[in-house]
């Protein structure tokens, strides 16, 4: 996990631009959407330290796409209270290697033990049951199912569910690996 270069952004507008990839969202982007989510990524970098980072997985040495965190948009379960939502989107290529789980783990860890974060949130549409399944590998849990106010009415994705854990959670959960893994031993 790491900040955006040219190579990054590249691999970005890519899988952007793939239907497959965008299948959850009301449409694909084109570059110059692209170039703005990294500038807003970038930006909120340079604010607060933290953002979504591209991923390079070392196995490839090529950019699949980011995780990490932002904050939760407007009208959102969560954002009323500045609740920051860990997220990811990934290459075709790069599903199904547990990136996303990996990336997501190590981004969660991040909110919790170096921003400080009280909790940390995830959404995304019902039908997407792939992000779904990674939610729960982290120990999120279902928090609510909403509208999205920026999805149209009447599209199949408007409906979605928001996952959250607590930094309490996290830890607990943190703890129980820990204690289990001295016990195999």
């Amino acid at each position: 996990m790491h900040r955006w270069g040219p190579r990054e952004r590249d691999a970005l507008a890519a899988l952007n631009a793939d239907p497959e990839v965008m299948r959850f969202f009301p449409g694909t982007q084109d570059r110059a959407r692209t170039d703005a989510l990294v500038d807003r990524v970038e930006a909120c970098f340079e604010e607060r330290g933290w953002g979504l980072w591209a991923v390079t997985p070392d196995a490839t040495g090529e950019p699949v796409g980011f995780v990490g965190l932002h904050p939760l948009p407007a009208g959102v379960p969560g954002a009323e209270a500045g609740g920051v939502e860990v997220g990811w989107r990934l290459a075709r290529h790069a599903w199904g290697h547990g990136y996303a789980t990996e990336a997501a783990t190590a981004a969660v860890t991040v909110a919790f033990d170096i921003v400080g974060l009280p909790d940390v949130w995830s959404m995304t549409a019902e039908l997407n049951t792939p992000s779904q399944a990674v939610m729960r590998r982290l120990g999120l849990t279902l928090h609510s199912r909403f509208e999205h106010p920026a999805v149209p009415e009447g599209s199949p994705l408007r409906a979605h569910v928001m996952y959250r854990t607590t930094a309490g959670r996290w830890a607990q959960r943190r703890s129980e690996a820990d204690e289990a893994a001295v016990g195999s031993r």
